[in-house]
């Protein structure tokens, strides 16, 4: 669900500036590196509970994407966690169409998790609209850090296991 960009002014998203760097890992397709991710937390995240803590995942690209296939691939990843019904699977993907615009190689998209409210974006450190609600903020970080992830190895990186 889209929130309004003065929605989530909340300690965690405004303090990711200051967070040290947790873990980093490289995402590659078919071979192609396509963004290296790096995690940043207060403190370090525990595996089972990550859903519950604050953290921000940064991806760096490596090569130039289309925001919209972003935004697709985001929930096609999502939906590798269970189920969407097709009204809330529109929300979610109207809400990362805003937040994610296109990348060329050197950007980064920054995404905060406040586990009480929800996420934010930002693009090579400026602020991004599109926010998502908590449940769908849990599904899209879930892309790297829930169990049923299409990248395992990246998972493990990420969470130090």
């Amino acid at each position: 669900m889209l929130v309004g960009l003065g929605g989530l002014l909340g300690a965690a998203a405004q303090a990711h500036e200051d967070w040290p760097l947790r873990s980093e890992g490289r995402f590659r397709y078919f071979g192609l590196h396509v963004y290296d991710a790096r995690l940043l937390a207060p403190q370090p995240l525990n595996a089972e509970r990550w859903a519950e803590q604050a953290f921000a995942l940064e991806l760096v690209y490596a090569r130039e994407l289309k925001g919209q296939r972003i935004a697709e691939r985001s929930l096609d990843e999502m939906r590798r966690q269970g189920e969407l019904a097709p009204e809330q699977a529109e929300r979610w993907l109207a809400a990362l169409k805003t937040a994610f615009p296109d990348v060329r190689e050197g950007d980064r998209l920054r995404g905060v998790h406040e586990p009480q409210q929800g996420a934010r974006f930002w693009h090579n450190g400026q602020p991004r609209p599109g926010q998502l609600d908590r449940e769908a903020a849990a599904r899209f970080f879930g892309i790297w850090l829930h169990p049923a992830t299409s990248e395992p190895g990246l998972r493990k990186r990420l969470l130090g296991l």
